[in-house]
């Protein structure tokens, strides 16, 4: 009688997890179906920042929101003396376009408005290199691109 009750225990212990997996999965697709694949893609980078913020700092705990836009929004004088921000070439509204020093067109910052903002490590590293470069003089943090795209995905 106890191997019975052992097994019925046991099955509806793993009833439990199929059906907290199950929900997980769905979720999931639902998330990708209803957010576009690039919401995931959002996801992973963030993902790979934590992991870069962790290998620099133990005392890593999240990304700030708050942190990133005020990041976004400081102004620094750079190396050649000139007041500059990320504003300065990217729109105050990250939902809009900016423009370049040499005046291309870039696109919108905020994921919400431009899907393929945040999807590809590579090239968010290589515009984080320049960028920071540009505007700090220095190389960014793993911190404050975490913090920086944190705020940019917060923005509906």
């Amino acid at each position: 009688m106890k191997m019975k009750n052992m097994k019925m225990k046991n099955m509806k212990m793993k009833n439990k997890k199929m059906k907290k997996n199950k929900f997980a999965l769905i979720s999931l697709t639902l998330t990708s179906f209803f957010l576009g694949p690039w919401a995931l893609a959002n996801e992973a980078i963030l993902k790979g920042l934590e992991k870069e913020a962790r290998s620099a700092d133990a005392k890593f705990v999240q990304f700030n929101i708050t942190a990133g836009e005020k990041f976004f929004r400081s102004e620094r004088i750079n190396s050649s003396g000139e007041k500059v921000s990320c504003m300065t070439c990217h729109s105050p509204d990250p939902k809009k376009t900016g423009m370049t020093r040499a005046n291309k067109v870039i696109e919108p910052m905020a994921p919400a408005v431009n899907a393929e903002r945040f999807t590809d490590m590579v090239k968010v590293q290589k515009w984080f290199k320049r960028n920071c470069n540009d505007v700090l003089d220095r190389a960014c943090t793993a911190q404050e691109k975490g913090n920086f795209v944190k705020y940019m995905m917060s923005i509906k």
